[in-house]
């Protein structure tokens, strides 16, 4: 195996019909996260971005996107947004992980949502979980059915909820593909406000995420959808698609209006738009909440974990991150831990704004 590591945008376009086509001929491969549209995106706003071309006998066998930190760290390609990792190759691909990695000049290599089906990696899983779909290849009227058998009452409550909007604040209208930058800002407004307000880390805070989301939304991998009563915008969604496969990126929704659950009517509406423009998957990323649970009918198995080579800097890197990561996926996997660092969170969030209020 011959492995040449290069710039994203030095991508040739043999090598980009080559990666679309590893894509097209393997169904878990389509993720939008696993396009050359997202490595090409990201490359643009992160100097660590590297691909690995993976190359046989036969030509191009497989790229390997990722991202290199200081001491030889690796990532997937955007870490921390992606919610689908991996090589672009055929799942039994043969190769020297470890070879790899030196071809890369990285003393390690962590994943959290690696494609399990990978077999190269699996020796180096440190646990693996089930990545929520909602499956819509039969069309939206075939899945609502299917979901109104699993949960009678879900799909119910958010229709009268809908109609419930539509009666208080006006006529609800949905548009799946919105092109306006503007609606854009004020999803990450409101994103930003949800971070906040719950503990979390506002990704918006970080401006090559804001250039990174602006950039996938004018070129058109990501879609920007909106759902609005009376005109005003109360839901949005920011997803990626290439071909027939969403992927779930950053939904959000105004305060204002959240005992409709405008998140969940516009997920609803989101699906059925979706089927219509022949999307037959959206994945809707890692676990965690319930309303996941409602929604998916179809799931993929993912795992976490690293590679290393033996240096000083993989010892470092293990000692510092693995008990965080192994804790976190605790949390992640039990609906009542999750609940309760949920809970602790919005707690830190709230005292933490009184606490500004007073100074």
């Amino acid at each position: 195996m011959r492995i040449e590591v290069i710039r994203p945008e030095e991508l040739g376009e043999a090598e980009l019909r080559r990666w679309r086509g590893l894509q097209a001929s393997t169904p878990t491969l389509a993720n939008p996260f696993l396009s050359p549209e997202f490595t090409l995106a990201v490359g643009r706003f992160r100097a660590g971005a590297r691909v690995a071309v993976l190359s046989d006998g036969g030509g191009v066998a497989g790229f390997f996107p990722y991202e290199r930190h200081v001491l030889g760290i690796g990532r997937p390609i955007g870490a921390g947004l992606t919610d689908c990792q991996g090589l672009i190759a055929p799942a039994d691909l043969e190769f020297d992980v470890r070879a790899l990695l030196r071809a890369c000049r990285l003393s390690v290599w962590e994943f959290d949502h690696l494609l399990a089906e990978q077999t190269a990696f699996a020796p180096y899983h440190a646990e693996t979980r089930a990545e929520p779909v909602m499956d819509l290849r039969e069309g939206f009227a075939a899945y609502a059915d299917e979901a109104r058998e699993r949960s009678p009452k879900t799909i119910k409550t958010v229709r009268y909820k809908e109609r419930k909007l539509g009666r208080e604040a006006g006529e609800v209208t949905y548009t799946f593909a919105e092109t306006d930058p503007a609606e854009l800002r004020r999803l990450m407004a409101w994103k930003s406000a949800q971070y906040r307000r719950t503990g979390r880390t506002d990704r918006f805070a970080e401006a090559w995420i804001v250039a990174l989301a602006e950039h996938l939304h004018a070129t058109g991998t990501g879609v920007l959808s909106v759902l609005r009563a009376g005109g005003r915008p109360v839901s949005a969604h920011l997803g990626l698609r290439t071909g027939s496969v969403m992927a779930g990126w950053f939904p959000a929704y105004d305060p204002e209006f959240a005992k409709y659950s405008p998140g969940m009517i516009g997920h609803l509406r989101m699906a059925e738009a979706a089927a219509e423009a022949g999307v037959t998957q959206i994945a809707m990323g890692r676990g965690g909440r319930e309303y996941k649970d409602w929604l998916k009918n179809g799931e993929f198995p993912i795992a976490e974990g690293r590679v290393a080579r033996a240096s000083a800097a993989a010892g470092l890197h293990w000692v510092k991150g693995t008990p965080v990561r192994r804790a976190r996926s605790a949390v992640l996997a039990h609906p009542a831990l999750y609940a309760r660092a949920d809970r602790v969170l919005k707690t830190y969030a709230r005292l933490r704004g009184h606490a500004g209020d007073a100074a």
